[in-house]
């Protein structure tokens, strides 16, 4: 017996028994970003990426040999468009299920499972998923999963480490992104940056033009609180108690922000998840006084069993820390980029630049035999979330992402012939159903155009006379022509 006490005891170092109410808004925070993600994908992914879709996965895995950017389910098990649904409907019941704590009822493999399956169904769909899952947030999603297979279930208790790896994973988030912006355009460093961002930003919305409008030395101070929120406050999550908590509080508010004033898909939503966990349960039940008191044990020790099965993991974290922790002092630093196939260890940062125009490109079509006739009528399609119409108020989307309309922001930045957009312009021509799913409104209502045309135009927010004149929250100019008239070859 005194043998078996004294192999328990070396793990007992690791228990964070006051820090249950962390774990539980770990768990349950990243499964609904990641039900919401799913969801996402069980929604666009055909349109986008299936069978017949703009970037088909078959074509892929083809060209390919199977190969895609990393490990995926479909590289041993052919894709197709149902087996994608039925993947999608796993994710969402396995990520919901973490959302109920069903889970979590169980010893603390059980979630570790759940966690783990969720993480490599995701990576599988990422890495066939091309332009339309190339965004940061996809590798933050991933290696949040992995991380937080690792909380276990309340049968024991959060490890030290792996809640130390999710603070590191904050850090990189936050540091990561600040060193881009000293770095990157001089905005950042003359404090101009956010006098266009809330304009300029991929989606706007419904107080962008709100935030857009305010003073001057208010953008400057925004940019000020910035470099604060990001270059000095992740330090102090590392200092648990207080400090930690303060530094959190920090976080939260800064990405609350964020999300007030626009659509990033779920990169802030995930944030403020994961930064909630630098606080600690004295503290939470300070803020809600009916938290129960005898959540979360302070002197719970951990089996044997799974303090070596958390070891390991946190070894495997301080590996993977090597490459990150390079980037971030490397003179050229990689943004949203991973440094192995499993998207874990990732580097992050965004806007270490800030567009200072925004230039739409806006899509028409014509019912009309003659579309090069100048009486012809044309008709712009609408899309959901990207802005068009002047007098629109742009819509809050996010957590949610929209593919498509996050990618046409990037067409008029030098990308304009992107294959996925010709093939685009050539379903509105055939009126694909999936297609026009997308979209907020089909001019046609299911109707083939007989032509498609693409015109950039510079849009800007009205200013408050200017709304107070005519009602419209967007002015626009035209600039130059990106696809003339087109039809179906043939």
């Amino acid at each position: 017996m005194p043998i078996e006490v004294g192999f328990a005891d070396w793990f007992a170092w690791l228990a964070a028994g006051d820090y249950e109410i962390a774990r539980q808004v770990l768990q349950r925070g990243v499964a609904a970003i990641a039900l919401v993600a799913w969801w996402s994908t069980l929604n666009q992914f055909r349109p986008l990426l299936g069978e017949h879709g703009l970037l088909p996965v078959p074509h892929l895995l083809a060209a390919t040999g199977g190969h895609a950017r990393g490990p995926t389910l479909f590289r041993w098990w052919r894709y197709s468009d149902r087996r994608l649904v039925g993947v999608a409907w796993t994710g969402i019941v396995l990520a919901a299920s973490v959302v109920l704590g069903l889970p979590q009822l169980g010893p603390p493999w059980v979630p570790l499972l759940v966690f783990l399956a969720l993480w490599a169904l995701y990576l599988s769909i990422v890495h066939v998923g091309q332009n339309f899952y190339g965004f940061g947030w996809e590798m933050l999603l991933c290696e949040a999963l992995f991380t937080v297979a690792f909380l276990g279930s309340p049968q024991e208790p959060p490890s030290w480490t792996i809640l130390f790896a999710v603070w590191w994973l904050v850090f990189r988030l936050e540091f990561g992104a600040g060193m881009i912006k000293i770095r990157g355009g001089r905005e950042w460093r003359d404090l101009t940056a956010l006098t266009y961002h809330h304009e300029t930003q991929p989606m706007p919305g419904p107080l962008s033009r709100t935030a857009h409008l305010l003073p001057p030395w208010f953008h400057r101070c925004e940019v000020v609180a910035n470099h604060v929120a990001q270059l000095g406050v992740p330090f102090l999550l590392f200092v648990p108690g207080p400090v930690a908590a303060a530094g959190a509080a920090v976080v939260v508010a800064t990405q609350a922000w964020l999300i007030l004033t626009g659509n990033f898909a779920w990169l802030n939503w995930l944030t403020v998840v994961l930064a909630a966990s630098a606080v600690g349960d004295p503290v939470w039940r300070w803020l809600i006084p009916a938290i129960p008191a005898d959540l979360g044990a302070e002197d719970a020790a951990i089996a044997p069993w799974w303090g070596i099965v958390v070891l390991g993991a946190s070894v495997l974290f301080a590996w993977l820390a090597i490459a990150p922790v390079r980037n971030l002092f490397s003179k050229r630093q990689l943004m949203n980029a991973s440094f192995n196939r499993f998207m874990l260890g990732n580097a992050y940062g965004a806007f270490g630049t800030v567009t200072k125009r925004r230039i739409e490109f806006v899509v028409e079509g014509t019912l009309d035999p003659d579309p090069e006739s100048a009486a012809a009528d044309w008709r712009e399609y609408a899309f959901k979330g990207k802005p068009g119409d002047l007098r629109r108020i742009p819509a809050q989307w996010a957590p949610y992402h929209l593919r498509l309309d996050w990618l046409m922001w990037f067409l008029p930045l030098g990308r304009a012939w992107e294959p996925w957009f010709e093939r685009f312009l050539r379903r509105l021509l055939e009126a694909d159903a999936p297609t026009l799913r997308l979209l907020a409104h089909d001019p046609f209502h299911g109707t083939p155009p007989t032509a498609v045309r693409v015109h950039a135009y510079r849009y800007r927010f009205a200013t408050h006379e200017e709304f107070r004149r005519d009602g419209r929250r967007w002015v626009r100019a035209l600039e130059y022509e990106v696809v003339p008239a087109s039809r179906l070859p043939g």
